[in-house]
């Protein structure tokens, strides 16, 4: 195993980091909700009265947010190893499990673990344990 140095960005992640926790901190502090994306998505798909207002904002946020990365860097570049077939079906299974595990890897993994949650917890480890073994799988025994 060699690390591609040129791609250890430390600082930018930490940014990152810092930018995605203060806005879901700042997301419970003054609407007192959870910034997970399953359960934002989800508010849209079955509209309660004065909740389609935020919930479009916050998915076009995170629609405009790589546009706007754009007009001061560059993406980084693109590489799918998988066809549109294995895309739609591992789509399809992140989706089953989001709505078994009762939320997704932000709404358990950053807001969930940030409150102590024993539930968001075990939701997570499932989730980083089923991506292990996937991709242990999928690179030494499937040979895919």
């Amino acid at each position: 195993m060699s690390i591609a140095w040129n791609e250890f960005t430390p600082w930018a992640s930490l940014a990152g980091g810092l930018l995605i926790g203060g806005a879901a901190a700042m997301f419970v502090l003054l609407n007192g909700r959870i910034a997970g994306i399953a359960g934002v998505l989800g508010g849209l798909l079955r509209p309660q009265p004065g909740e389609t207002g935020w919930r479009l904002a916050f998915v076009a946020g995170l629609v405009a947010a790589p546009l706007l990365w754009r007009l001061f860097s560059h993406l980084p570049a693109l590489r799918i190893d998988a066809g549109y077939g294995l895309l739609v079906v591992a789509g399809l299974l992140v989706g089953i499990g989001t709505r078994y595990g009762s939320g997704c890897t932000s709404g358990h993994g950053v807001c969930g673990l940030s409150r102590l949650s024993p539930r968001s917890l075990v939701a997570t480890l499932a989730f980083m344990g089923t991506g292990f073994a996937t991709v242990f799988v999928m690179r030494h025994v499937a040979f895919v």
